[in-house]
């Protein structure tokens, strides 16, 4: 056999090794890859430790309301226990605080113009303004340093806007958030959910209606988004710290009879994850003084109350806060609800 037969032969097998070794680690490469993600899938690697940056948190401010009732729970939720989806972490937001300065009446002023009161200011105190409409008994109540405000239409000198049906809900909520637009009222957060519900004229006073048919005022809340995946509460509810109730009144001055607004912002770019504590842990603190009890719906004191849904939800505070922090949310019968906060008792200050 000549040199050059060898050489082709040699060359021949080591091509053919070669194709055999390439196609070896494609295969074993993609087994090697099935497997990983068959391994993984099956025993998921845990989340990283907490970060706890923010140190000891503050208390959720939860509003005072008195004594608390004495009640006794018992448990029936469609998981027929405690949730096992809830996970053993969570994130807290930084709250940056409003600060006052040498412009914030002429910030005030703006916003009062935009809608619609260009009449004032009054000086009610240090940081409240109030303002009023120069056509109608309206009036715009504001906090200069914290910005939250109000709206009040005084209906018993004025009737004339209730005289039309309200708009629709879709409608009603449009109204109102073009009227915060206007004002630069209307941060991107809070395109979270829609509720409304509806009110008449009765002795002088707002009462609940059953359909806007039979209503004067449709009443429209406007809620955070979900954080996370995480849906926002807020101390009602029922009532989000943004609201107002409408007419349907044509005219743009008479149609936002009341309105609340307690916004303050969030810095999603500040946040800390901070262990939470397991729902078995946060219902047996159900009894005692860390619950905030946020509707009594029909409930009544020394009653028994079943718990029908457990789960983690934000807590939108409707004063100045500090962090914007994860609660327990326990939903029972005849409109029950209360609040635990979520994070492990070890990570709260005094």
């Amino acid at each position: 056999m000549t040199s050059l037969t060898r050489v082709a032969i040699s060359a021949r097998k080591a091509i053919r090794y070669t194709i055999f070794a390439i196609i070896f680690l494609i295969v074993g490469k993609f087994l090697l890859d099935g497997a990983i993600a068959i391994y993984l899938n099956m025993f998921p690697p845990g989340p990283p430790p907490p970060t706890v940056t923010f140190g000891k948190l503050t208390k959720i401010p939860f509003p005072e309301k008195g004594a608390k009732p004495t009640l006794t729970f018992t448990l029936e939720t469609p998981e027929g226990g405690f949730p096992d989806d809830i996970t053993t972490q969570a994130k807290v937001f930084f709250m940056p605080k409003p600060s006052s300065n040498l412009l914030a009446l002429d910030v005030a002023k703006e916003k009062a113009r935009a809608l619609g009161f260009t009449s004032g200011p009054e000086q009610v105190s240090d940081t409240i303004y109030k303002f009023s409409s120069p056509t109608h008994p309206a009036s715009f109540e504001t906090n200069i340093v914290s910005g939250t405000f109000s709206i009040s239409y005084d209906l018993s000198a004025d009737g004339s806007p209730i005289a039309t049906r309200p708009p629709a809900a879709e409608v009603a909520a449009s109204l109102f958030r073009s009227a915060l637009s206007s004002a630069n009222l209307l941060p991107e957060d809070l395109n979270g959910p829609m509720t409304h519900s509806f009110f008449k004229l009765s002795s002088g006073a707002l009462a609940p209606a059953i359909s806007l048919s039979e209503s004067d005022v449709i009443k429209i809340n406007l809620f955070r988004k979900n954080y996370d995946d995480i849906p926002v509460v807020t101390s009602n509810p029922n009532e989000s710290n943004v609201w107002a109730m409408l007419s349907g009144a044509t005219t743009r001055e008479q149609q936002i009879i009341a309105a609340e607004y307690h916004y303050f912002p969030i810095d999603e770019t500040q946040f800390a994850t901070y262990p939470i504590i397991t729902p078995e842990e946060a219902y047996n603190q159900l009894q005692s003084e860390k619950v905030y009890i946020a509707d009594m719906g029909l409930v009544k004191d020394n009653s028994s109350v079943t718990i029908r849904r457990i789960y983690v939800a934000y807590f939108d505070p409707e004063i100045e806060a500090d962090f914007f922090q994860p609660v327990y949310v326990f939903e029972g019968d005849n409109g029950f609800v209360a609040y635990i906060p979520a994070v492990s008792p070890t990570y709260y200050g005094q």
